[in-house]
């Protein structure tokens, strides 16, 4: 494999922390372009010594770093300039939120590479982005384990029936409704298998990250809804499959570690020893256990596939929706539960706009989290 030039939005964030371990490791594969980070200055002041890029960019332009040899870009205009840089052959998307979709786009119009952590960009604006890519010819290789899994299956789109999507189930997988109403911040962010940012693990506890996940690999497969399943797999040891058309289901499988698609994703097609936590062992393991998802105990399933069929602005609507309803939980405004009523609520008041543009989506979103946080009171 020659030496890539990547840059990673978002280096201060789980992802973007961890993909500099892989990077860490393969060295002489890799020279890094450009680091962002978001209010973690300290963090990012630590990687751009350590790893010395020619740019890093702050998410505030009141603070300020300087390190001789490094310019210091700041905001969306830095993420922008970053994604232009046509010096990049890969630029690994891993901020968090709709902050990441234009730096996206901007990326994809210069051709480079992209691999994409963020959810927003493909459940905001999955038929754009993925239209863009197609014109430009830009390959996007998913970071989500989930996804991750389903490429490292797919040898051609058109033979495959059916995409099976796993969920651990989270934290509330054998709680019931009650107790799911009860529950404290705290033992919704104990997640049993992942370690992830807090909105995450909320959306864990929930099954809206799955919910997420299904609208994410209808744009990243081109799969119709209705051939896309979820199954919950506790040990989250099968990180996804497929079933082609005569029956043969081929599945990846792995230890839970988000180095493994990190690393899959920024050298595609090689596969390199970098960061390997321990040989697998199928008799260690020694079950693997699944069952069909409660969809009434979980309704953000529900409400996922169908904003997914809706389409249009429908999917904007739940995304901004679900997030504030979140925050509001985790600021002890609401309880869990909760998010599923207000996600709804807002889902069934939204006047859907079949193919929004860019700037329609920021303005829709921006007006579904203002309402959201008005009836989170």
């Amino acid at each position: 494999m020659e030496k890539r030039k990547i840059s990673i939005l978002g280096s201060t964030g789980s992802i973007g922390t961890q993909t500099l371990e892989v990077i860490e490791k393969l060295q002489d594969k890799f020279e890094i372009v450009a680091l962002s980070g978001g209010s973690n200055t300290k963090l990012l002041e630590e990687q751009a010594r350590k790893f010395k890029p020619k740019y890093i960019c702050i998410g505030n332009s009141n603070e300020k770093l300087d390190i001789k040899g490094i310019k210091t870009l700041y905001g969306p205009e830095g993420l922008n300039e970053i994604c232009s840089n046509k010096e990049n052959d890969i630029i690994l998307v891993a901020v968090s939120g709709k902050i990441g979709l234009r730096p996206t786009l901007k990326a994809i119009e210069n051709k480079i590479t992209i691999a994409l952590a963020n959810k927003e960009t493909l459940v905001m604006a999955g038929d754009i982005v993925i239209q863009k890519a197609k014109e430009n010819g830009v390959n996007i290789l998913p970071v989500d384990s989930e996804h991750s899994a389903i490429h490292q299956c797919i040898k051609d789109i058109s033979q495959v029936d059916k995409l099976i999507i796993t969920a651990s189930g989270g934290p509330f997988l054998h709680k019931t409704v009650d107790e799911m109403k009860k529950a404290t911040v705290k033992e919704a962010l104990a997640h049993p298998r992942w370690h992830m940012g807090k909105k995450i693990t909320v959306d864990s506890a929930t099954l809206m990250n799955k919910g997420l996940e299904i609208i994410e690999a209808h744009h990243l497969f081109n799969m119709p809804y209705d051939r896309i399943d979820v199954v919950i797999h506790p040990q989250s040891i099968v990180h996804s499959a497929i079933e082609y058309k005569d029956g043969s289901v081929i599945a990846q499988l792995g230890l839970p570690s988000m180095h493994i698609p990190i690393q899959y994703a920024i050298t595609y097609p090689n596969r390199l020893q970098g960061i390997k936590t321990k040989s697998f062992s199928f008799s260690e393991i020694a079950r693997l256990d699944f069952e069909k998802p409660d969809f009434e105990k979980f309704p953000a399933l529900n409400m996922a596939y169908q904003a997914g069929k809706i389409g249009g602005s429908m999917t904007v609507c739940l995304n901004a929706a679900n997030e504030e309803a979140v925050f509001a939980f985790l600021d002890g405004k609401i309880n869990l539960y909760d998010i599923y009523k207000i996600t709804n609520t807002m889902l069934e008041k939204h006047q859907v706009i079949k193919n929004p543009t860019i700037d329609e989506i920021f303005e829709i979103d921006n007006e579904i989290r203002t309402k959201t946080k008005e009836l989170c009171g």
